[in-house]
């Protein structure tokens, strides 16, 4: 289904031409697994927006986990699909090492499962695809865990025949150490033995002795090291049990295999679903690596239009933009538009002012993007889809057919000609050279007509004036032109549409130095209406960048304006913030002078209320209740009755002792101390007692009692 309809591309190099294999040996080289090498190797420049889409989101949902930091399952790199295709053939059997190699890698899928819980499934939407029509089977590694052990052996308990036979085994190589070890200490005390008292030969337990005295050993002849210095003799007391071991050892390798056999058939009906997860895998690599490749180039998901749109935003040549990242060098974006109004783009300017890499700008990412590739440009960037791409890019001279490079150029736009329709997108490099620059130039325009009549889009670049004159008049064309510093004799590598270029000819002429009546001699050579149009593109460039460098000024001036507009704000709302400050610092000040003052209302209620408990007079307790919480007007009550007081009664420095006369500070009343309880006074006003604190108390005489004495 994803190779359905690849976009046709013509030549047949021509995405080498576009540098696409550089772009693929890169991803290469981000790839752990053959899975995921193959899938590079395999990918097609799409027509169908929906792969086109779900490849794209893929990639940069997965450049987000990078640049997140987050997990992924990414352990198991091998490639077991051999093995695993071996075990859907009737009769196979995998040993236990090929089986711990299943086991692993059931066991990363299942991390990856894992790793997709419900909310993964929502936010990788477009990853989880990936494994959304698989299952984890828990099965398989529960089936190996019966049968193999972490070394790969098969375990003893995997059936009762080999349990006993390893039991046995056991048993007869201890019986057989015993046996050999008396051997071995009764030679070397007869000084039979060589340095090294024993060795193995042909899986048999064999004594090293001196060869001179092989005869004086009973027991069979092994063989001797390659000086005939010494000789391996198995002892005839050894020789039967020997025997018996290999019987033994032979018993277990045919239990084994025959347990490995049963373990490969039951597992066999998953063979299918086991490659599937290897596929998995090679699927997780092969986006990881576009992940990786996204993040080195800073490329983006434009937006992807079902018809044929470009619009590049800040768009960079892929490989230019690494290659001067690696070096700390500045990449010059390029921004155009092609739609059905404005077909195809003439560039114009001198040589070597990137008019090419412009135009291969647009090609690659195009290509990339259509491989399901994120491309380096601003994410409102917008592009559409193509089915056909043409290139004719440099020198195509075919020295197979003895064509001139004009005569293979013709060719070329032969079959650009007859096969371009609406979803065609062409690249021309250097439109009609090879050609006398008159003739070269009628076939330029005649061809341009062509296509743009079959509504190809395309961008060509050229030095022809008659072609940048044709784009003012024909709807569909459109001017282009490379900037360059005429001062400074330098290009500026910025692409700028809608007004033709100069080549600058005479300009460099004279900038390099070359002899003045040689340039005067070429101008008089040229055609007057030619130099004068060459001239004036020349003179409109140097404006047109005068006025680019006065708006750069002018948004600069903005930009400060709008700096210091945020600076003034910021100041203003500090100030309303103290304001604010202030206002709650008062709000602050009132609550807690109405807070001191419900405590006191608090506490004297609470006197009334005890007050009320032991005095007969409930009237007068009801009057002083009513005082508490009627009254009005009380600073000139207080001040009618501090009058009254100072009439009648005069303060004296009298200790306050019982049965002392005392006015009460805050309200001026008078009463008699009739006892003390800690630091407070009970004060008698009136016929009501009263507990108050010493401080708030002054001794005091009647005036007439005064004169008296």
């Amino acid at each position: 289904m994803h190779y359905l309809d690849p976009m046709h591309v013509y030549p047949e190099n021509a995405l080498t031409q576009l540098e696409f294999d550089k772009i693929t040996a890169i991803l290469l080289n981000y790839c752990q697994t053959n899975m995921g090498v193959e899938q590079v190797n395999e990918m097609r420049i799409h027509t169908h927006q929906k792969y086109i889409e779900e490849a794209l989101r893929q990639t940069e949902e997965f450049k987000f986990i990078k640049l997140a930091n987050q997990y992924f399952p990414t352990d198991f790199i091998l490639d077991i699909r051999k093995d695993l295709k071996l075990l859907g053939i009737p009769g196979a059997q995998l040993t236990g090492e090929q089986w711990l190699l299943v086991r692993k890698l059931c066991d990363h899928i299942q991390q990856v499962f894992k790793w997709f819980d419900a909310e993964r499934q929502m936010a990788y939407s477009n990853l989880y695809e990936v494994v959304k029509s698989s299952y984890y089977e828990k099965a398989i590694i529960e089936c190996i865990d019966l049968i193999i052990d972490d070394r790969g052996s098969v375990k003893d308990k995997a059936s009762d025949d080999l349990a006993k036979i390893r039991h046995q085994l056991f048993k007869k190589r201890q019986e057989l150490r015993r046996i050999f070890e008396k051997v071995v200490q009764r030679l070397a005390k007869s000084g039979y033995t060589a340095d090294i008292d024993e060795s193995f030969s042909n899986g048999r337990r064999v004594v090293a002795v001196f060869s001179e005295y092989k005869r004086q050993v009973k027991g069979f002849l092994h063989g001797e090291s390659d000086s005939r210095k010494t000789a391996f003799i198995e002892p005839e007391e050894t020789i039967e049990l020997n025997n018996e071991l290999y019987g033994l050892e032979q018993d277990e390798l045919k239990e084994v295999q025959k347990i490995l056999r049963a373990l490969t058939a039951q597992l066999a009906p998953y063979s299918s679903l086991l490659l599937s997860y290897a596929q998995i895998i090679g699927s997780f690599d092969f986006i990881i690596a576009k992940a990786l490749l996204a993040i080195d180039m800073n490329a983006n998901r434009p937006m992807v239009n079902n018809k044929a749109i470009t619009h590049l935003i800040d768009a960079y040549h892929p490989l230019l933009y690494m290659y001067n990242k690696t070096s700390g060098k500045k990449t010059i974006p390029v921004n155009l538009e092609l739609d059905d109004e404005a077909r195809i783009l003439i560039i114009s300017g001198p040589n070597a002012g990137g008019k090419t890499v412009s135009m291969k700008t647009l090609g690659l990412n195009q290509v990339m993007l259509q491989s399901g590739l994120l491309v380096p440009m601003s994410a409102t960037s917008q592009m559409g889809i193509y089915k056909q791409l043409f290139i004719q890019l440099g020198d195509t001279q075919n020295l197979a057919f003895e064509l001139s490079t004009y005569s293979s150029h013709l060719l070329h736009m032969k079959h650009f000609i007859e096969n371009a329709n609406g979803k065609t997108l062409f690249f021309i490099d250097e439109l009609g050279s090879g050609s006398d620059p008159h003739l070269g130039g009628a076939f330029a325009e005649v061809i341009l007509e062509e296509l743009s009549n079959r509504h190809a889009q395309g961008i060509v670049t050229t030095h022809y004036l008659n072609l940048k004159v044709m784009a003012n008049h024909n709807k569909g064309i459109i001017n282009g032109a490379m900037q360059f510093d005429e001062v400074k004799l330098e290009p500026k590598y910025q692409l700028v549409i809608g007004k033709p270029g100069s080549s600058y000819t005479f300009a460099i002429a004279e900038r390099i130095g070359l002899p003045k009546n040689l340039i005067n001699r070429a101008r008089k050579l040229v055609d007057g209406h030619h130099f004068e149009l060459d001239k004036l593109l020349n003179r409109t460039e140097q404006d047109l960048q005068l006025v680019q460098e006065e708006r750069k000024e002018l948004h600069k001036k903005l930009k400060e304006n709008d700096s210091l507009k945020t600076e003034l704000d910021k100041v203003l709302h500090k100030e309303k913030h103290i304001q604010q400050i202030e206002i709650l610092k008062e709000q602050n000040r009132v609550s807690e002078e109405k807070f001191a003052y419900l405590k006191d209302m608090e506490r004297k209620i609470k006197q009334i209320a005890l007050d009320w408990k032991k005095s007969e007079k409930k009237e007068e307790v009801m009057k002083n209740l009513y005082n508490l919480l009627f009254k009005k007007n009380d600073a000139i009550v207080i001040n009618k009755l501090a009058k009254k007081v100072d009439k009648h009664y005069k303060e004296t420095k009298q200790p306050i002792i019982v049965g002392a006369m005392v006015k009460l500070k805050k309200n001026y009343q008078v009463g008699e101390v009739i006892g003390f309880k800690g630091k407070r006074a009970i004060v008698k006003i009136g016929q009501l007692p009263m507990n108050i604190d010493v401080e708030d108390l002054m001794v005091v005489e009647k005036i007439e009692e005064v004169k008296k004495k």
